[in-house]
């Protein structure tokens, strides 16, 4: 243990002139214990500093948490391990018309009602578990009512993680509901939106076709109409022929009758006239449904179809309409059948088409490829134009909802978003990018779902 240091005397001695003169040695000592006191008095003014600054600091904070807690719209609770109320804020208080300082101490069955203590028992009982969401039980109003909340707890832990408690949230549950409900509304609205602006685009995309589709109705409607001209006549000129039998002419005249009316030919050429006119006929209603499935608001029910045929009928109704037709070349099989819904499927390809004739406008020889294979349980239909190709900075928002390249009043700039929607909606999807051959290219990806029919 090192020696310790004496204090220093009060050694003097006298000067020449009788004054009292500090020994040398003590006067250094004393400075150094004057030095020593005004270090420790300096750490001490900054400790207390530092202290108060701490304090301040500690205060701010917990009337911050404070304030959060008393600003809360949902009920907090916050309790020990035994269930004990710790703390409540300003919601709780309102509701169950209780004071803080009233709960502090009381078990958490004090504030819920019969139906619910049970509940809260196994919540309090369970601390350092799973956390539980939206568990209904029933809080006591200040009126004497049991208002329904949502509660959520979680275990509580101090700075050492050790298990203290628990700590339990709740919402009242009319608040949910008129959110949900809310919600729901909202996206109900939305759902009806999008419908419409789904119908407005059809239209906009059948008054583009409507040249198109009118010359595809006036061939057979033509044909029928030729033909019922022709059976009129074959009728009244049999009609003449049965009333001369009625009239029980002789065999001679008869014959000759039949000869002038032709009637044999008649016969022979009745079977053809009916089958074309119903062949026609048919074409007409086939070609009325296809309109009616793509202008129909309501959602189709998904059918087995043949695409090709459906991919086919889609560019006929486009490039019908175009005042310089453009040349088709199709790189198809024969036959792909596919489940899904028709009409998106040929609303989808439709506008993918009309955008490829559109870049092509005012050019001498527009070219159009249209490409169809199925792999990996998937089919692939491409749509490449001969235009300029898509810009760099056009990609990325291509499929934006009223975002278009085209000049004003040439396009609503939803028919692509709209094609992107209904793909993802059939469970596929719709990508574009340019070509190396030059040109863009819009690839529509759809589930086979089964494959083609064998």
């Amino acid at each position: 243990m090192p020696a310790r240091r004496p204090i220093p005397s009060l050694a003097r001695s006298a000067g020449v002139d009788g004054e009292l003169v500090l020994d040398p040695c003590t006067e250094s000592a004393w400075i150094e214990v004057i030095q020593k006191m005004e270090s420790v008095y300096a750490d001490l003014v900054e400790t207390q500093v530092r202290v108060e600054a701490q304090n301040a600091a500690l205060r701010e904070a917990q009337q911050f948490i404070r304030s959060v807690l008393m600003s809360m719209t949902d009920v907090l609770l916050v309790c020990d391990l035994r269930g004990r109320i710790q703390q409540v804020n300003r919601a709780l208080e309102e509701l169950s018309g209780r004071r803080e300082a009233e709960l502090l101490g009381e078990p958490l069955g004090a504030l819920f009602a019969e139906d619910s203590r049970d509940c809260l028992e196994r919540l309090s009982g369970r601390p350092g578990g799973e956390p539980l969401m939206d568990r209904e039980v029933s809080l006591l109003a200040a009126d004497g009512s049991a208002v329904p909340l949502a509660m959520n707890a979680s275990s509580r832990y101090d700075a050492d993680g050790s298990l203290v408690g628990m700590v339990l949230i709740g919402r009242p549950v009319g608040e949910l509901r008129r959110a949900y409900r809310d919600l729901n509304e909202a996206h109900e609205a939305l759902k009806h939106t999008q419908l419409q602006l789904i119908h407005s685009e059809k239209m906009a995309s059948l008054g583009r076709l409507v040249a198109g589709v009118a010359h595809e109705l006036n061939n057979p409607i033509s044909f029928v109409f030729g033909n019922m001209h022709a059976l009129q006549s074959y009728g009244a000129r049999i009609k003449r022929y049965l009333s001369a039998l009625d009239e029980g002419l002789p065999a001679e005249r008869l014959q000759a009758l039949r000869g002038e009316l032709k009637i044999d030919h008649v016969m022979n050429d009745m079977d053809s006239l009916i089958a074309g006119t119903l062949e026609g006929a048919e074409r007409v209603r086939d070609i009325v449904q296809s309109l009616r499935r793509y202008s129909t608001r309501q959602q189709e029910t998904p059918c087995r179809f043949e695409l090709t045929e459906l991919v086919r009928t889609a560019v006929h109704w486009v490039t019908k309409a175009c005042r310089v037709k453009p040349e088709i070349a199709y790189d198809m099989p024969d036959a792909l059948r596919i489940t899904g819904s028709k009409g998106q499927v040929h609303q989808v390809l439709i506008n993918l088409v009309q955008n490829a004739v559109d870049v092509m406008e005012g050019q001498a020889r527009p070219r159009l490829e249209i490409t169809c294979e199925a792999r990996a349980g998937r089919v692939f239909i491409g749509v490449h134009d001969a235009g300029p190709g898509i810009a760099e900075e056009d990609l990325p928002r291509l499929f934006d909802p009223f975002y278009t390249t085209k000049p004003v009043g040439k396009g609503t700039g939803l028919g692509l978003s709209i094609s992107y929607g209904l793909a993802l909606d059939m469970g596929g999807e719709l990508t574009a990018e340019n070509h190396a051959r030059g040109g863009a290219v819009f690839t529509l990806a759809l589930p086979l779902e089964g494959g083609e029919d064998g």
